[in-house]
């Protein structure tokens, strides 16, 4: 088995970006960063970054929704666009969630056994 393997992420070249590739990559496209300055711990920084993704992805589903209702745009194209545009926004909100809870848990869990 190769060492530059894309589903284990051990490559350079891997189809599944790191958690900071992705939430850094997230605030970025929003436009902005959740840096040091921001954000008091990285938890919250963490925590600012999934927001700006999930407002940079509302942003997309707002505008393909005008489309729809505003110009009477009910195209096939337009409407498939929407829908994988709000399924992308369900899977980014879970995941926001899911991983805001986990982190919190495990540091609510270090905090008792200190």
């Amino acid at each position: 088995m190769s060492s530059n393997n894309s589903i284990n992420g051990n490559g350079g070249n891997t189809q599944f970006p790191t958690i900071n590739t992705s939430i850094a990559g997230g605030s970025a496209a929003a436009g902005r960063s959740a840096s040091d300055e921001q954000s008091k711990s990285w938890f919250e920084a963490m925590a600012k970054a999934w927001g700006n993704a999930l407002d940079h992805q509302a942003s997309k589903v707002t505008e393909l929704s005008a489309q729809v209702s505003e110009n009477g745009s009910d195209q096939p194209s337009v409407m498939t666009q929407l829908t994988a545009e709000s399924l992308k926004m369900q899977f980014l909100s879970t995941n926001a969630a899911t991983s805001n809870n986990a982190v919190g848990q495990a540091l609510e869990t270090l905090g008792r056994k200190q």
